[in-house]
């Protein structure tokens, strides 16, 4: 099960800790906030103790309003369901009452200066991406285009000199050799790096580089949605090789499905400039354009 502290939290979005500092290693494991609002007056059946609870105005304001002996109970009731943490953002002060609580439980209690809703947006991007189901791909990451594209192939293919020929025409490199998917939703196959390659792409006979030390910063980019998988393949004679795009192929990972191309390999085909060839007909493709259709209505008015 995928899981992250809320230290890591707290690291990531800059929090700051009011009390419960030895909760910090509790850990969150899943994506889904929860504001007690309804909890605070007593209601606790179903209470989602799992879940990062949220205060903002509307919470904090009715604890307020309560007597020092109601609060006091409310607050302890909700503190006793052990939740990972609370945040309560605004940067809402006077909150002693509540820091007594969860100093005593070490659960940790957070404060953000930021609006509710804006930080609510950052905390589910955070948490979405860190539990989120994923596995390990051998090849290359890539965005062309601003398209994010899995580049795949036996050792040796090439994929990391396409790689850095794409880099040289101004895309970026998300992750080499080892590519990390994560699935965001349904329809969603994010790809990024493992931290240990980030930012270096490996090349036989020169070794590793470092992109950004290369080429800038805009050469790397540390995650991207992959909506093209492409496949490097030994051009083999006497194959038959799909030139029309008749055949639209897919693949599947995590349940996501994408694009899949096979791009045959030889001396003297510019791979790279057949990736970005590829990334621009996609794009097209998702604006409703389709090259086949519009080559055969070409030729039945031809006919005609």
């Amino acid at each position: 099960m995928k899981k992250i502290s809320v230290e890591e939290i707290v690291k990531t979005l800059k929090l700051e800790v009011l009390a419960g500092a030895e909760g910090l290693s509790r850990e969150v494991i899943h994506d889904d906030i929860h504001r007690p609002g309804l909890a605070f007056t007593g209601f606790l059946d179903h209470f989602p103790h799992e879940r990062v609870q949220l205060l903002g105005r509307q919470e904090i304001t009715y604890l307020h309003a309560l007597s020092l002996t109601e609060r006091d109970r409310r607050i302890g009731a909700i503190v006793a369901q052990h939740p990972p943490c609370f945040i309560v953002t605004r940067g809402q002060e006077e909150l002693t009452y509540f820091e007594k609580h969860c100093a005593e439980a070490n659960i940790p209690l957070l404060r953000t200066p930021e609006k509710t809703t804006k930080f609510i947006a950052k905390l589910n991007n955070l948490l979405v991406k860190a539990l989120a189901n994923e596995i390990g791909v051998h090849g290359v990451c890539l965005n062309v285009f601003g398209v994010g594209i899995l580049l795949r192939g036996e050792s040796g293919i090439g994929k990391s000199e396409a790689a850095l020929a794409l880099i040289e025409r101004g895309h970026r490199l998300v992750s080499d050799d080892l590519v990390l998917l994560k699935q965001i939703d349904p329809e969603t196959l994010l790809g990024t790096h493992n931290e240990s390659n980030r930012e270096f792409l490996s090349l036989r006979g020169i070794g590793l580089v470092n992109i950004p030390r290369l080429y800038g910063s805009g050469a790397f980019q540390g995650e991207t949605h992959v909506k093209l998988d492409i496949l490097l393949s030994p051009w083999k004679e006497k194959h038959h090789y799909d030139g029309l795009g008749v055949e639209q192929k897919t693949v599947t990972y995590l349940d996501v499905t994408i694009r899949h191309i096979e791009i045959p390999v030889r001396p003297g085909r510019d791979i790279a400039a057949l990736i970005e060839v590829a990334a621009k007909n996609w794009r097209l493709q998702q604006k409703g354009y389709n090259a086949l259709k519009a080559f055969e209505q070409r030729l039945l008015e031809v006919k005609e």
